[in-house]
C-alpha cells in the first residue's frame, strides 16, 4: 500500500520554531546530548505574546510567525483548539486515541492589570487561566506555584521549569503553557523480542541499548532517499478525527546526523511531508527504547536568529496590561521530555516567558536505528508538529 502525505491545510507555520530547534540541535550534538523540543508549544506562546504587542514588535513577531495580521493569528489559534485540542478529543476515556492536553496560564503582578481585550483572548482563544500575584514580596512562592502548575498539567513529566531565584522585584508578568501527549502505537512492538544490541555514538564509542522490533512479516510505512531513510509509525485512533504519527529520520552513515540536519535546515519544504511512503516488509527492523528530557533558556537563541525587538525596552507590550510602566521580554524558558517504548509514546513540553518592567539504500530494505537519528511527532491533517528531537545516546537520561 502506498501513502501520499498531502500538504497540510491551513497556515500553521512553525518554520521559525524549527529553525531554532536546529540551531540548538547542532550545538547539542557536539556535546553528545539528546534533544527534544516542542514547536507547537513555542509557536503558541509566541502567538500569545504577539497578541499583547503592537508597533514594530508586533510586526517582527508576525513576520517570524509567517502571519499577516492578528486576526489571522487568532483564527489559527482557534483552529488549533477546535481541530486538535478540542475537549471532545482530550478525554482519557478514549483509550485507543491519543491523549492530548494543552493549557495556558498567566500570572500578573498586583501593580498591573491585564487589559480586558488581552484577557478576553487569553481566556477565550487560548483557554488560559489568569491570576494576580505578588512578585515583589512572594517571588519564591509564586515561582513554586507556577512550577507546580506545569508539573501537574504535564502529569509530572516537567519538573522545575523555572529555575530558583529567576524572579526579581522587576518581574511583572509570567506566561506559561503545558502540553501533554500520550499515544499507543497502532501496531505495538513485540516486547518479547526486545533485546540489547550495539548503538554507535558520534564519538565512535559503542554502547549496549535495548532495541525494539515488531512481529515477523509486519509491514511498515517506509521510504528511502539519498543519504537517509524515513519510517512512519501511526498512533491508534478510535473514531477520532485526528491522525497522529511519529516519524524517524535515520541517516545512512553512522556519523551522518549533522549532514541530515543540514539537509532539513536548507530544505524546510521537507516539513510539508510530500513523501511517498510505501508499506514494506523490513527483514531488519530495530528501534531503540529511549527516555529523556531537555531544558534550556531560549532568549539567546531567539536573538541570534533575529527576533530581537521583544527583548528591547521599547514599550510595545502595552496591549497586555494597563500601566504607565513599560514591559519587555526578559527570559523564555522551555522544557520538553519524551519516552518511546514498546507500547507507544508519552511526551510533554512547557514554555514560559518572563516579562519585566523598564527600570545510502540497502536491498532488501531495512531500518536499524543503531546510530544517532532524528524524530518528530505530528498531527497529519493540521500539519502541526508537536515534538521534534534527536537521539544521540538512548542511554542518556537528563
Amino acid at each position: 500500500m502506498e501513502e501520499q502525505v498531502q500538504t497540510p491545510a491551513g497556515n500553521f507555520d512553525t518554520s521559525f520554531c524549527l529553525d531554532m530547534a536546529f540551531h540548538v540541535f547542532l550545538k547539542e550534538a557536539e556535546k553528545g546530548s539528546n534533544f527534544v523540543f516542542s514547536p507547537f508549544s513555542f509557536h503558541c506562546m509566541l502567538s500569545l505574546i504577539a497578541v499583547g504587542s503592537k508597533g514594530s514588535t508586533l510586526d517582527q513577531l508576525l513576520s517570524f510567525l509567517r502571519l499577516k495580521s492578528i486576526d489571522e493569528l487568532k483564527s489559527l489559534a482557534s483552529q488549533a483548539v477546535t481541530s486538535v485540542l478540542s475537549p471532545s478529543n482530550r478525554g482519557e476515556d478514549q483509550t485507543r486515541s491519543p491523549i492530548v492536553s494543552f493549557v495556558n496560564g498567566a500570572w500578573v503582578d498586583l501593580s498591573f492589570r491585564l487589559k480586558p481585550s488581552f484577557q478576553e483572548v487569553v481566556k477565550g482563544t487560548y483557554c488560559a487561566t489568569a491570576q494576580e500575584v505578588d512578585f515583589v514580596n512572594e517571588a519564591n512562592q509564586v515561582l513554586n506555584e507556577i512550577n507546580s502548575w506545569v508539573e501537574t498539567e504535564t502529569r509530572g513529566l516537567i519538573k522545575n521549569l523555572l529555575p530558583q531565584k529567576c524572579f526579581g522585584n522587576d518581574t511583572a508578568l509570567v506566561l506559561a503553557n503545558a502540553l501533554y501527549f500520550k499515544g499507543a502505537w497502532d501496531r505495538k512492538f513485540d516486547a518479547s523480542k526486545t533485546k540489547y544490541n550495539d548503538f554507535h555514538l558520534l564519538s565512535g564509542q559503542i554502547v549496549q541499548v535495548p532495541f525494539m522490533t515488531s512481529k515477523r512479516h509486519q509491514r511498515h510505512l517506509y521510504v528511502s532517499f539519498d543519504g537517509y531513510k524515513v519510517l512512519k509509525i501511526p498512533y491508534q485512533n478510535d473514531q477520532d478525527t485526528r491522525e497522529f504519527s511519529m516519524y524517524f529520520f535515520l541517516p545512512d552513515a553512522t556519523n551522518g546526523l549533522h549532514s541530515l540536519i543540514q539537509v532539513f535546515k536548507s530544505s524546510p519544504e521537507l516539513y510539508t511531508m510530500q513523501l511517498k511512503l510505501q508499506e514494506q516488509d523490513l527483514p531488519e527492523f530495530w528501534i531503540p527504547r529511549f527516555k529523556f528530557s531537555f531544558k534550556f533558556e531560549v532568549s539567546h537563541t531567539m536573538k541570534e536568529l533575529g527576533l530581537e525587538l521583544p527583548f528591547k525596552a521599547v514599550g510595545e507590550f502595552s496591549e497586555m496590561v494597563d500601566s504607565a510602566k513599560s514591559l519587555f521580554l526578559s527570559n523564555v524558558f522551555h522544557a520538553s521530555c519524551i519516552e518511546v517504548n514498546e507500547e507507544g509514546t508519552e511526551a510533554a513540553a512547557s514554555t514560559a516567558p518572563r516579562f519585566i518592567r523598564k527600570s545510502r539504500r540497502l536491498n532488501p530494505p531495512s531500518f536499524v536505528a543503531d546510530h544517532p537519528f532524528m524524530f518528530l511527532i505530528r498531527e497529519e491533517k493540521s500539519g502541526m508538529i508537536f515534538f521534534i528531537g534527536a537521539v544521540i545516546n538512548p542511554l542518556f537520561v537528563s
